[in-house]
């Protein structure tokens, strides 16, 4: 078990937090992040999709950071965040694969009662960055968003994208870093360096 932080500290740091330092941001990254992916993991199956929703959980932290009150109020954020998107991930598999509505509610229980405290956060930040990533999803050639699209949204892999458009995976791949150069280079304007990461991060 680790040791419990010094809360002094961790007060410092996260007033720090919520003056904007990615310093500060990171240790948090550093300190919730491994628990919170296996969080994830418990319900999604899969180890890149529970760590792309554990990073968009800490995305909306650093978004919504003004608005928490105490260090305390840190976990409650990215697990209630980290439980809406697992929800909407298990309900999206519902339809695409036709669970049955007893596994969809089963799953359902089974994160509330994994969550100890929700947290209402106000979304308008994070959804104004999605608007700001799709106009710049909108840049790309038309063939880029396709891929990118497919692999980011759909969570389709490399291979199966080759296949679906009859094109080799080192195809797939170009398209993949020419799309993600793009968007870091855009998000640049936007977010600290360490956000763009984890929004980015995972190719």
């Amino acid at each position: 078990m680790s040791p419990k932080p010094d809360h002094t500290a961790e007060s410092l740091v996260f007033s720090q937090l919520k003056n904007g330092s990615e310093q500060a941001f990171t240790y948090f990254f550093e300190r919730h992040y491994p628990a919170l992916t296996g969080f994830c993991k418990q319900f999604v199956y899969d180890e890149e999709q529970a760590r792309s929703i554990a990073q968009e959980a800490f995305v909306n932290l650093w978004l919504s950071r003004e608005k928490l009150d105490t260090p305390g109020g840190i976990p409650s954020f990215l697990y209630t965040a980290a439980r809406s998107k697992c929800l909407n991930l298990i309900k999206h598999q519902q339809v695409v694969r036709k669970y049955e509505n007893q596994k969809l509610a089963e799953q359902e229980q089974a994160i509330n009662l994994e969550v100890l405290q929700a947290m209402d956060y106000d979304s308008l930040s994070l959804n104004e960055l999605q608007e700001s990533i799709n106009r710049f999803i909108a840049e790309l050639p038309p063939q880029t968003q396709t891929i990118f699209k497919m692999k980011r949204m759909e969570h389709k892999k490399n291979t199966e994208i080759a296949a679906e458009l009859q094109i080799s995976v080192k195809t797939v791949e170009a398209h993949m870093t020419r799309a993600l150069s793009h968007l870091r280079q855009a998000l640049s304007d936007y977010l600290p360096a360490v956000v763009v990461a984890l929004i980015l991060g995972q190719s």
